[in-house]
């Protein structure tokens, strides 16, 4: 078998030239130590909208503890009735002020943190012309969207965890660390009743993704931070009113709003798992939906800030 040989200037026999050889790299370059996670962790954690998110949801507890304190003792339910709403035992003890904590927040303060540190992710590295230069460090894309999520969602976890937290420690200081009382009757005591709240954090946390997906998606679709986040949260307004609209039926068993409530299964004496399953698959499916969409078309977007 002949070989073929090189012509001086890079040419090959028969006129055509040779590819040209890959750059090499930077001694030292490894793509995957490109903007570690504790580096993105370090520079969200010095931002502004950081602290002031914690203090929001360091407040509202405050808050709602100063709202009991004003209006008196919640009430007692139905006049006969034996069933109790989960706000009238919000005085009861730690626990249930911890998880009155979850009831108010969850259709809607909580969705703001986890759009914002969702959606100001990316969207705000382009409005500070900052992102084709760490593109250009080099670091590949689906590295940056990586640790960019991560992060992120790790912020929106401590979010949703640091609420209820808070009203856990300030209603047992305020309220006693009596027993969970459970809206059905009944009570958990001890670990069971901290097991339960968690495993309501942990849902919400979960039916909280679709949010972040949303988010993190438009954060690769524009430069403007407040566009994402804002487009999140209204699209999550809208989902909440559709799921209002009795006449979709079984529709609104596939819309995310459906099912952010679910985690009210887990205060119950028989723990049961049916909504919560229903809405983390849900959950789950749009939000995988969504981070494809963002990986797809951030691979293929021209960087230009």
């Amino acid at each position: 078998m002949s070989e073929v040989t090189e012509l001086p200037g890079g040419a090959a026999p028969g006129g055509g030239a040779s590819p040209a050889p890959a750059p090499a790299a930077a001694p030292g370059y490894r793509a995957r130590h490109t903007l570690p996670l504790r580096v993105e962790a370090r520079r969200q954690v010095k931002r502004r909208r950081t602290y002031v998110v914690a203090a929001v949801l360091l407040l509202l507890p405050f808050v709602l503890a100063v709202a009991f304190a004003v209006g008196g003792t919640p009430g007692g339910g139905e006049s006969g009735s034996t069933r109790i709403n989960l706000m009238d035992t919000a005085t009861s003890s730690g626990a249930n002020f911890a998880a009155v904590c979850l009831f108010v927040s969850a259709g809607f303060l909580l969705v703001v943190p986890v759009a914002l540190f969702c959606g100001d992710t990316v969207a705000s590295e382009a409005g500070w012309s900052s992102l084709r230069y760490l593109l250009a460090a080099p670091m590949p894309r689906a590295r940056l969207l990586l640790s960019k999520l991560v992060v992120a969602l790790t912020f929106s976890l401590a979010a949703i965890v640091l609420l209820p937290l808070v009203g856990l420690v300030l209603g047992g200081l305020l309220y006693g660390w009596g027993p969970l009382e459970l809206p059905t009757g009944g009570a958990l005591t001890g670990s069971a009743a901290v097991g339960r709240l968690g495993i309501a954090v942990a849902y919400l946390f979960v039916s909280q993704l679709v949010t972040a997906g949303l988010a993190f998606w438009l954060s690769t679709r524009t430069d403007a931070a407040l566009g994402a986040v804002g487009g999140a949260v209204g699209l999550t307004i809208i989902g909440n009113v559709l799921d209002a609209v009795t006449a979709l039926g079984h529709w609104r068993e596939f819309l995310p709003a459906h099912w952010q409530f679910a985690w009210v299964d887990a205060l119950q004496p028989d723990l049961s798992w049916d909504g919560m399953a229903k809405g983390a698959s849900v959950s789950v499916a749009y939000t995988l939906v969504l981070l494809a969409f963002a990986v797809r078309g951030f691979a293929r977007k021209d960087i230009v800030s």
